[in-house]
């Protein structure tokens, strides 16, 4: 992982909060495991049908049958449980999942989040992110702020298809954190060295700044 992307990671985890139930999704936000703080008692949840994800395995110490829902070899924590799909989209459908942490493709200034697919490309499904993003009681979208050729990722509209309209609480990129609310997009905090006229020179979306704008690592 880049640091660009440990950035982002390492701000994320800041979302969690004691005795959550969170589902992390695939892609960076199943790194955020590694970096829950010990003494947090936080259960993670998977949709392929494990509550209790630990840490990623150390070389040599992986187990084939324990796998996170993007086919990665994971450890589980005591008290974790399994299950099969039902069970566990039962528990996102009924809104028992605090907290998903979602990884993006594009998300557009009134928080509609594309994260599923590119047209043209093969991919295995939509996976869970439906469900999630309106099954989950808050929704995190974490990604780079622009693509591999520069293009802002944070849209005024979405161009790719769309996983959920207006479900996005939160977004945290490598530049920026911003929030989604009634009044529009509002940028609440700035990464380290980055500064509200550079986020605003690579946001194409629409956003106001919040009055007291933290800047934090």
């Amino acid at each position: 992982m880049n640091d660009l992307r440990l950035k982002i990671v390492k701000r994320a985890v800041k979302e969690i909060e004691d005795g959550m139930n969170v589902n992390l999704g695939i892609g960076m936000p199943t790194i955020v495991a590694n970096e829950i703080p010990a003494d947090f008692n936080v259960l993670l949840q998977s949709e392929n049908g494990l509550l209790g994800i630990g840490p990623y395995p150390l070389a040599g110490t992986e187990d084939a049958d324990l796998i996170n829902a993007g086919k990665e070899t994971v450890t589980t924590v005591p008290g974790s449980s399994f299950f099969d799909s039902a069970e566990s989209f039962a528990m996102i459908r009924g809104g028992h999942i605090d907290l998903a942490i979602l990884g993006g493709m594009e998300v557009s200034e009134n928080g509609d989040l594309a994260n599923w697919m590119i047209p043209g490309k093969v991919v295995k499904g939509m996976g869970g992110a439906m469900d999630l993003v309106n099954g989950a009681k808050r929704v995190v979208v974490i990604m780079e702020h622009v693509n591999k050729h520069g293009e802002s990722k944070i849209k005024r509209e979405c161009s790719l298809p769309l996983t959920g309209q207006q479900v996005v609480h939160r977004l945290i990129t490598d530049l920026a954190i911003f929030d989604f609310t009634l009044n529009g997009m509002v940028l609440v905090e700035t990464q380290e060295g980055v500064t509200v006229e550079e986020v605003k020179e690579k946001t194409e979306a629409q956003f106001t700044v919040a009055v007291e704008l933290a800047v934090k690592c």
